[in-house]
Parts: structure tokens; sequence; C-alpha cells
């Protein structure tokens, strides 16, 4: 024989089987607890982007110039690294040949002059909010010797001030460091 139930209990137990799913209110709760958090992470995503953006362009800078010397010494010519700035951004071109004879036309475009060749050209746009600049206009790789002429400091800055240099010594080597150690993992210049 089965055991007595009472009605009341069996149409309780129903109707808690029957309840699935979320509230509207519990909906909105979690809505908004969502909206909050991922407010308050927005500031420190934008800050990570930025500092990845400009720890990008100085290592790209840095295999630019680790380039440039190794292409003068490779062909055993001349080889520079000429820094310009654009109204929206700044660029620079690796090439052969003088100073004035390659110049960045803006929208990925070098122009270059007698028979100066452009090796390579890079740009950094205003929108990233990194920019790129130099103590001189030009630095010359000496294919015979290897070395560097002007020796100089190449600066990579994003929009919150933050600056990481690429120093170019005599012999062309390159050595990054940051001012007062503002970026971590950076030594002190």
């Amino acid at each position: 024989m089965k055991p007595f139930r009472p009605l009341a209990t069996a149409h309780r137990v129903g109707a808690a089987r029957r309840q699935r799913g979320v509230s509207m209110i519990e909906l909105l709760c979690g809505v908004s607890i969502a909206a909050t958090a991922l407010g308050s992470a927005m500031p420190g995503l934008q800050d990570l982007k930025q500092r990845q953006a400009l720890e990008a362009t100085a290592a790209q800078l840095e295999t630019d110039l680790q380039f440039a010397r190794s292409e003068a010494i490779a062909h055993n010519r001349g080889v520079r690294l000429s820094v310009q700035a654009l109204g929206a951004g700044s660029c620079y071109v690796i090439h052969t040949g003088a100073a004035h004879e390659c110049r960045c036309s803006g929208h990925g475009q070098t122009q270059c002059e007698g028979s100066a060749e452009a090796l390579r050209l890079v740009e950094q746009i205003s929108a990233d909010r990194v920019r790129l600049a130099s103590v001189g206009s030009s630095l010359l790789f000496d294919g015979d010797r290897g070395t560097v002429t002007p020796t100089a400091t190449l600066k990579v800055t994003d929009a919150r001030g933050r600056a990481i240099h690429q120093v170019v010594n005599i012999m062309g080597r390159v050595r990054s460091c940051s001012p007062q150690s503002e970026v971590a993992g950076y030594k002190a210049c």
C-alpha cells in the first residue's frame, strides 16, 4: 500500500518542480553587476592596450635598427634610418643614399630621389597614440666598419607620457631603457 500524502503537500511539490528559469528582477541584477564589473575594468584594459602598443613600437624600432646595420654590413654600403614627423604621427625609412634622398609621403609610401633605394618604411599613425622622436633626423650605418654616425637616442612615447628609449652606440648596438623606469621591465636611463 502507498503511503498517504495530503493533497496540499502534493500540490506544493508539483509547483516547485514547474518553476524554472530566472525572474526579470534576477536577470536585471545580474546584468547590472556585470556592467559594473566591466566598467571598472575598462580603464585598466585601455592602459594595458596603450602599454602594449608602446612596447611593440619600441621592439619594432630595435629590430629595424639591427636590420639597417646588418644590411649595411652584408652589402658593404651605407644604410640610413631617417626619422620624420608627419601631421598624423611619425615615420622612419631605412634606405640607401643621402639623408635627404628618401622621405615618408604618408599613406604607406616613400619618395626616393637619385640612386637611393628604400628598404623599409614604418609609420606610427596618431590613432595608435604612440609617437617616435629622434634627436637627429638620420643615422648612417657604415658598411665597412659596422659603425653608426651619429650616435643617437630614439624616443618612443605614448599618450600618458611613458617612454622607451632606444640608445644606439657608435658600434651600432642598441640598448633599451625607460626614463626613471616608467615602464616596468626596462632599466632606468
